[in-house]
């Protein structure tokens, strides 16, 4: 009997790691501020549980039209690890905001602190995509606005 408990015990975290691991994707289930709390969770856990999890979630969120116009999936990589974007990896809080939202698009405002105890202030928008395809009526991340600094929490 404890041997087949143990066997169980075993299959349950090996499978429950496998799932934690996986890149969610993009499905009509989701709301625009699930799209954003998920891209904001995989960046401010980027690494784990492998190099760049987060930032290949956060592409994975983004439309078609914003990765034909920030891609390959290598320079987006480049992107966020740069000046503009580096406060969002590892980040240690993050609020979001509902401004706008109407049946195709909506528009949040996200307030980070970053790892450095700096508030960042986002304007972050989300639309339905409505071409044919797997994506059709998902919500995707069109436009993050450059960060406007906030000041320090200390």
């Amino acid at each position: 009997m404890y041997k087949i408990l143990k066997f169980f015990i075993i299959i349950f975290c090996l499978t429950s790691n496998v799932a934690k691991s996986e890149v969610i994707k993009p499905n009509i289930n989701l709301k625009p501020e699930d799209v954003i709390k998920i891209q904001l969770k995989g960046l401010m856990k980027n690494d784990i549980p492998s190099q760049d999890r987060g930032i290949e979630q956060t592409w994975e969120f983004a439309h078609p039209s914003n990765q034909r116009f920030t891609g390959p999936l290598a320079n987006f990589k480049k992107m966020i690890k740069g000046e503009s974007y580096k406060m969002l990896i590892g980040h240690i809080s993050h609020e979001i905001l509902e401004i706008d939202n109407n049946n195709n698009s909506a528009l949040y405002q996200v307030i980070v602190l970053g790892s450095d105890k700096k508030y960042f202030k986002f304007n972050w928008q989300v639309e339905k995509f409505l071409e044919k395809g797997p994506l059709k009526n998902c919500w995707l991340t069109t436009v993050v606005s450059q960060p406007i600094p906030l000041g320090s929490s200390t």
